[in-house]
């Protein structure tokens, strides 16, 4: 099982209704994306965020299909201006080594053949995360071992 976990807050701009629209959509993965198991969608408690969301994935092809849903999409679309800070890693029940790699070389793929996406991300104010873009699968491993987090003061 792998559990995606996000935690994020808003932007002080973002409305009433863009926040409501951005959790809505947040919420609607995990009602249409086959893969998604279980999850939840609330506020983040006892820590330095204000939402969270965690999917429960079965597996890669599960994982993979949960990043290219058009849900997903959506949400990346609406969220990703709104927000502040947004943290992103998984937990996973898997003996597999190589998992992290795996789900970092998805994730990837998924920037890979979205430019729009990647500068969304890019953008963020702050973002530390399983699937932070980079520029190349070996920079990813150097730039997450010295660099765990990411702010618009690093760059």
């Amino acid at each position: 099982m792998i559990y995606h976990h996000n935690r994020f807050t808003f932007k002080e701009t973002a409305t009433a209704s863009q926040r409501e629209e951005a959790l809505a959509s947040l919420r609607d993965q995990g009602e249409v994306i086959d893969a998604v198991t279980q999850y939840v969608v609330g506020r983040d408690v006892g820590g330095e965020f204000e939402y969270g969301a965690v999917f429960v994935i079965e597996d890669l092809d599960g994982y993979w299909e949960y990043l290219m849903a058009p849900s997903h999409a959506r949400t990346d679309r609406i969220g990703l201006p709104l927000l502040q800070s947004f943290v992103s890693y998984d937990t996973t029940d898997t003996d597999d080594p190589a998992v992290a790699e795996k789900i970092a070389d998805l994730h990837a793929r998924r920037y890979a053949g979205d430019p729009d996406l990647t500068k969304l991300v890019a953008d963020l104010p702050f973002y530390t995360g399983s699937s932070a873009p980079v520029p190349s699968r070996s920079t990813a491993s150097t730039e997450r071992s010295r660099t765990p987090q990411r702010s618009r003061s690093d760059s």
